[in-house]
């Protein structure tokens, strides 16, 4: 998986026939050699240490372009799906290498080189022609643990990355506020399209309660109009017999 830590620090020793010679390493993330690898093909598979990996990546492509003598250059960067590879020499032949993942910026590790280089070289530069493979990683420990405590966090050490560092940071802001604007946009309309919802409620309720109204008034009028006529025939069944039997008398 491509990330921006730092894995290791290496020092070699580059001989006259091209080989590359480890003479101090220090495993900053602590899990390359503690495997015997990494499971990329740019280290050599799992039976190879990640070293001994690098030392053949530098062989197959040394450093060139090589001038000034004392100063670390001719660097190169290497990369596979997983790992990337940093490395430089001076023209005596001392290579500084780092490991890191995918996206650690390679101008950040080429400024860990070069810090790298000045320390080991006042100390270790002239011992670095003649040792064995691996034999300075115990007394050099200190310096190649220190530059990688340094550059572990490359926006530390570097403005352009801390820059980006903060613009992802604003431009993850953004996205939160846009998305909580939209979510309350869509809130909005959703309580818009509600309150139009309920104004609709509203109209038909008003409208069934009028022809409600209607209708009761309508029932009341005919219960009126029959509760008369019924009235005005029981008057007239018992005022019209009266009449007659008045008229009768009367004559």
């Amino acid at each position: 998986m491509s990330d921006n830590k730092l894995r290791c620090a290496l020092v070699y020793r580059l001989e006259s026939g091209g080989k590359a010679v480890c003479v101090a390493k220090y495993d900053h993330a602590g899990q390359y050699e503690t495997h015997g690898g990494a499971d990329s093909s740019l280290y050599g598979g799992r039976d190879q240490s990640y070293a001994e990996a690098v030392a053949g990546v530098i062989s197959g492509d040394p450093p060139a372009g090589l001038s000034q003598s004392g100063t670390l250059g001719g660097f190169k960067v290497v990369q596979s799906d997983q790992h990337q590879v940093v490395y430089g020499a001076d023209t005596d032949g001392l290579c500084c290498a780092c490991i890191s993942g995918t996206q650690y910026p390679s101008r950040v590790a080429i400024g860990m080189l070069q810090d790298l280089y000045k320390d080991f070289n006042v100390k270790y530069g002239d011992a670095s022609k003649t040792a064995a493979e691996n034999s300075l990683s115990k007394k050099a420990k200190s310096i190649l643990q220190d530059v990688c405590k340094k550059y572990e966090d490359p926006s530390s050490v570097d403005k352009t990355s801390k820059i980006l560092g903060q613009v992802d940071a604003v431009k993850g802001q953004m996205q939160d506020n846009i998305a909580n604007m939209l979510k309350n946009t869509e809130k909005a309309e959703d309580m818009a399209a509600k309150s139009e919802q309920l104004n609709e409620q509203a109209s038909v309720f008003k409208k069934r309660s009028t022809d409600l109204k209607k209708q009761m008034q309508w029932k009341n009028l005919k219960m009126t109009l029959i509760l008369g006529g019924v009235i005005l025939v029981i008057v007239l069944i018992v005022v019209v017999p009266l009449v007659v039997r008045a008229k009768k008398l009367a004559s």
